[in-house]
């Protein structure tokens, strides 16, 4: 018999709702775990510091020169001269608006992929797979992660000369075609998330190593794997600083072509905003369609069990 019916019989009904309402509290170590108005308040005020950036960045791209120059802030609502320089970015003359698009989706989509693939290969191979130095190994690959990448331009970049990669988008996409935080996330996650016991069935079923990590291995990294594809594509997307190094301006990504809008001796800032929220636009698009798998991705990662 539950605590709650031994109360309802020694105490009465009443006694009982209240020691139920109590325990329901209690989610955690015996702590009220309910949200309270500052926790809103907290998380209104990080919403509103987060739109801030995008609302201005709006704004000015629906003023001009002049009226930017008059007032930093000339109005509060977005109005139609926006979409006409959104027109003047994508038939600016500085460079192929729509050749920039493609050649950042290819960079992303192909990076992101790839991430995904082998660093669930190798977090397969770390997390369950038992060989002579896989914990030293292990530990190199997150050593890694401490290089600052600009300790490896130089070098990088003399290969991809001998390459004759230079201006290609060859250069930009396999350098990052896996990570080593990759390889880590999806260590941790398949460590807690995949059974030996699903892994020892399918090798008594017949079915070789590479067999059992497509049909069992991968379908258990989904979540984990589609927050790191979410990222890595952002990454990828917004990347600046290598494509700027190896890409010139008859080919470039969408974050290039926003500093072609730059002239000399003047910046138009109303077109150079406009070009930014443009290339903002397909990543909230895409959070907006895939914010609950992120979100998901997210929480199984933090979670073991």
């Amino acid at each position: 018999m539950s605590s709650i019916g031994v109360t309802q019989q020694t105490a009465g009904k009443g006694a009982a709702r209240a020691a139920s309402k109590k325990r329901n509290r209690k989610l955690v170590g015996g702590y009220d775990r309910r949200p309270r108005w500052v926790t809103y308040a907290i998380l209104a005020l990080a919403v509103v510091i987060g739109i801030l950036p995008l609302y201005y960045t709006l704004i000015i791209g629906s003023s001009t020169p002049g009226e930017i120059a008059a007032n930093p802030l000339p109005q509060l609502f977005p109005d139609a001269s926006l979409f006409a320089n959104f027109s003047a970015v994508i038939n600016s003359t500085a460079f192929s608006f729509w050749k920039a698009f493609g050649n950042s989706v290819i960079i992303a989509v192909v990076t992101s992929l790839s991430i995904v693939l082998f660093s669930t290969l190798a977090g397969f191979s770390f997390a369950k797979l038992r060989f002579r130095g896989r914990g030293p190994l292990l530990l190199f690959v997150i050593a890694t992660m401490a290089v600052p990448t600009q300790l490896g331009v130089v070098p990088l970049y003399i290969v991809m000369s001998q390459l004759n990669w230079i201006g290609q988008l060859q250069a930009v996409i396999v350098p990052g075609l896996i990570t080593a935080f990759g390889v880590f996330w999806m260590t941790q996650y398949l460590e807690s998330a995949l059974p030996y016991e699903l892994i020892e069935a399918a090798r008594v079923d017949g079915a070789s190593l590479f067999r059992t990590f497509w049909s069992i291995a991968l379908p258990a990294a989904r979540p984990a794997a589609v927050m790191l594809a979410l990222f890595s594509f952002v990454q990828q997307w917004t990347n600046f600083f290598w494509p700027s190094i190896v890409l010139n301006q008859n080919n470039p990504t969408l974050p290039l072509a926003v500093r072609l809008l730059q002239a000399n001796y003047f910046v138009d800032y109303t077109l150079v905003l406009a070009g930014v929220f443009l290339v903002t636009l397909p990543l909230l698009i895409l959070f907006i369609f895939a914010g609950r798998q992120l979100v998901a991705g997210i929480m199984s990662g933090a979670v073991k069990g």
